[in-house]
């Protein structure tokens, strides 16, 4: 079951209410510079600022006949202004307020997902100072490698999530366009001027060139940054669960007083949280192939993308507010469990030190195919029977006609694996 949970302030942006507020701040900045340009008095402006308002229900009413909900905003909008009405949307089309409006909705949407972005990453920099020397087994195709610590380990999450947030930054960036060019972007009925000024005082930047809309490339670039954080946190959640499971058990999920993990088994603690990201990274990743569909529009424009943004926005950016939330909670209440990971780099006698064994050989002179067939030779013998690598090592005659019993512990030493952890950790500001 997901937890409750509510960001009212990224739900906020997507509610109608908020909507048609975001389409008339795209009016009256049309307005303001009308009179920037002395086409509309500072009475009138003032008129217009004064009384402009809207009323959803009012809007849907308008709407049930009008059946196009920017006429029908607009409408209730001239309603409550009256004879000075006349000056709004002039030589305006509707995607001149829709795609502007969208531009200020992604803008607010994407400070909170970068504000989340940060809190995670201090999260996560509080957890790897925390385990800098947490011995653990690094592991490769799932099998175990060689030791390393789980704050390298977390070193390499903050390096996915610093990445991430430079790549939706870059796309945030492209998107804080707007556009005021009228039908087919030929600014037949507008002055360009109009579109730099009202942009302005929207704080967006004038799109290069509209037609009727803003191309469509520019908000799948948008939500495929949506749909690579997605990625990153779900990497994370896959990991997180790997880690829980009752024969690895090197971390858990925190386990709150009362909490019950199964309906028919007493004992069950699940990774609920990184299972429920897993299953919500695939609605954010399915949601950027649909803004990629929105990019081949017929000629100048036509609104087969619309309906579709009109979800994939909203839930990409209320559901990646809420997965790095919920990581980020999961990570601060995350359990590990350092003897276990300890253990594990010892199953077998110590088989992932076999490198050690093999380096040493090979600087006493062994050729390196050699060196390999004896260490193997050892190691599986440790591994398919259930064995003791390093008993078997010191057992064995060709190992000691080169390596003696003291150099043979030292290749066990899992300090010497720490030596070069500072080099990481100073790349990451830790």
């Amino acid at each position: 079951m997901i937890d409750r949970y509510s960001r009212d302030e990224m739900k906020k942006i997507w509610e109608l209410n908020s909507k048609f507020q975001y389409y008339l701040d795209v009016e009256l900045a049309v307005c303001k510079a009308y009179n920037k340009l002395k086409v509309i008095s500072d009475e009138v402006l003032k008129d217009i600022t004064s009384k402009a308002s809207f009323n959803v229900d009012r809007i849907d009413e308008i709407e049930k006949e009008v059946h196009h909900d920017l006429i029908a905003f607009l409408t209730n909008v001239n309603e409550n202004v009256g004879d000075n009405s006349r000056y709004i949307h002039m030589g305006m089309t509707s995607s001149d307020v829709i795609d502007t409006a969208l531009a200020l909705q992604m803008k607010d949407a994407g400070k909170i997902i970068l504000n989340d972005i940060d809190e995670l990453i201090k999260t996560i920099k509080e957890k790897a100072k925390e385990h800098k020397e947490t011995v653990c087994i690094g592991r490769s195709h799932g099998v175990h490698a060689e030791p390393m610590t789980f704050g390298v380990k977390l070193c390499g999450w903050i390096d996915l999530f610093e990445r991430n947030k430079r790549n939706f930054e870059n796309a945030l960036n492209e998107a804080n366009v707007g556009q005021i060019s009228g039908p087919v972007g030929t600014y037949s009925n507008i002055n360009p001027e109009i579109e730099k000024l009202a942009c302005e005082y929207l704080g967006l930047k004038p799109a290069k060139f509209s037609t009727q809309v803003i191309a469509r490339d520019i908000h799948a670039r948008y939500l495929q940054a949506l749909a690579l954080i997605a990625c990153v946190i779900e990497q994370v959640a896959v990991e997180l669960r790997h880690l829980q499971r009752t024969e690895v058990l090197e971390v858990e999920e925190g386990f709150s007083s009362g909490q019950k993990g199964s309906s028919a088994m007493p004992h069950k603690k699940n990774p609920i949280s990184g299972e429920n990201l897993s299953g919500l990274a695939r609605i954010v990743r399915s949601n950027s192939i649909a803004a990629m569909e929105n990019i081949a529009l017929w000629h100048e424009r036509d609104i087969s993308h619309s309906s579709a943004e009109r979800i994939i926005f909203p839930d990409s950016t209320i559901l990646i507010d809420y997965m790095l939330s919920r990581l980020n909670k999961t990570i601060k209440n995350l359990v590990v469990h350092k003897d276990n990971m300890l253990k594990n780099t010892k199953l077998f006698g110590g088989i992932v030190f076999s490198q050690k064994i093999l380096l040493r050989l090979c600087e006493k002179g062994l050729l390196r195919e050699e060196a390999y067939k004896l260490v193997q030779k050892n190691a599986l013998d440790a591994f398919n029977n259930n064995g003791n690598f390093e008993d078997n090592l010191l057992n064995d005659k060709e190992i000691l006609n080169y390596l003696s019993i003291e150099e043979i512990k030292e290749c066990f030493n899992t300090q010497d694996y720490l030596k070069n952890i500072d080099e990481i950790y100073n790349r990451f500001d830790i």
